[in-house]
Order: structure tokens, then sequence, then C-alpha cells
């Protein structure tokens, strides 16, 4: 699109553009690219988040702000441990409607310490690839938790907001899948569970280790009796 159709005032109130109209040093050439091609530029501070996305042919400037339950500086610390997962909360719910809220996941990457953002219903498959790589049984299970909670979460929204469940239905479809694929690669917490004090059982009870356990303490009690027999004679 023609530079000269940005809004530039809003640019500049926005500080993306400077005095002389040029885009800001702190974004790249592939940001400015990207952005002029329809795709969001991000902002956060603290708990706000600001996206700006062009629109109308490049003419307009159009402003949105979100607020996470947690601060990014909080997200980052806790992530390098464990996969966080944050409501992100709209800001500018349209006129008569509640604030619409979405559910982000952080997630690190230990060997490009790299922190990644994910959204559970934009970016599902993503996120499956991104936590199953991590080969880690906890936050597998964490990770279909979550699925589940978006999933009776969009059971009840058709029920709401019947006017768009064949939007929501979709979504549901997309969760349901990747509930599926979970399960088909790690077994649940329960499960492994349940398989670790199976095999504790099976180990009490097996016949060889029950008979060895009762020879060795029949003998040490035949050791202990003739220790005190010799003691006695002395």
């Amino acid at each position: 699109m023609e530079k000269k159709t940005l809004p530039t005032n809003d640019l500049k109130k926005y500080g993306l553009i400077q005095p002389d109209n040029t885009f800001i040093k702190k974004l790249s050439a592939e940001d400015i690219a990207g952005f002029m091609q329809g795709k969001l530029l991000i902002a956060d501070n603290n708990r706000d988040r600001i996206t700006f996305r062009l629109t109308d042919q490049n003419s307009r400037l159009e402003v949105k702000i979100y607020e996470l339950e947690q601060s990014q500086e909080s997200i980052r610390e806790k992530a390098a441990k464990s996969t966080q997962y944050v409501d992100e909360k709209d800001m500018n719910p349209a006129q008569g409607t509640n604030a619409e809220t979405s559910r982000k996941a952080f997630v690190f990457d230990g060997k490009l310490k790299q922190l990644s953002e994910y959204d559970l219903l934009a970016d599902t498959e993503l996120l499956t690839k991104a936590i199953l790589e991590k080969n880690n049984p906890y936050e597998t299970n964490r990770y279909k938790e979550e699925l589940l909670k978006m999933r009776e979460y969009l059971q009840e929204k058709i029920d709401r907001s019947p006017e768009i469940a064949k939007e929501i239905t979709e979504n549901l479809n997309i969760v349901s899948r990747e509930i599926d694929t979970v399960n088909s690669i790690a077994p649940t917490a329960q499960q492994s569970a349940k398989q670790r004090q199976s095999s504790i059982r099976l180990d009490v009870n097996d016949p060889d280790l029950y008979q060895g356990a009762n020879a060795a303490r029949e003998e040490k009690e035949m050791a202990e009796e003739q220790e005190k027999r010799r003691g006695f004679r002395r």
C-alpha cells in the first residue's frame, strides 16, 4: 500500500512513527512489512497489552487494549519452571456486551532460551506440539486439564450463544481433536499412579519374594536366639 494513505497522525500519537514519518527504529523491516500487510503489532507494559492493526486499505489504525491477569515479568519468571496459562481480558467489548476473555499459554523453550506465546484456541495445534515436545508428563497432564476446561467452556457457550453455534462448534472440534491426540500419546497422571501402585502390589505379593522375606526373617530370629544362649552360658 502507498505510504500516503497511512493514518500518520494516529501512528505518531502512539509512537509508531517519527516526526519525519518514518517508522521507529525498534521495528525491523520484517515487522513493518507485516504491519503494512495487516498483521498485528503488539506492545506490552506490565499487565497491559495494546495491539495495533492497519485497516480500511491502511487508512485507519485500529487500537485495542487487553489486560493480562499476571504481569509480564511474573509470567516470564514462572514460565522458566513450568508453562503458564493466563487469562487475557478484552478491555474493548462491543457496546452492550460483556468483556471477552481468552486463554493464553506461555511456553519456555529451555534449549533456545525463548518464551513463546500461544492462544489456546487459535494456536491449539502448535501448542500441542510444543507441549508434547517437552516430553514431561506433568506438563502434558496440565495441558490436558486446560483443554478439558476449554471444551467445557465452549459447550456452555453454545447454549448461551446459539446464534454463533457453528463457529463455536468448529473450535470445539479442534479442542476435542487435540485432547484425543494427547490421550493417544501420553497416559494421564492418574493412569501413571495406578501403574506405579500396581507394580508395587505385584512386588509385595510375588510368592517367591514373599517366601524369601520369611526365610530371611526366620534366619535372623534363629541367629538372635543362638546369641542369647551363648551369652547366658557365659
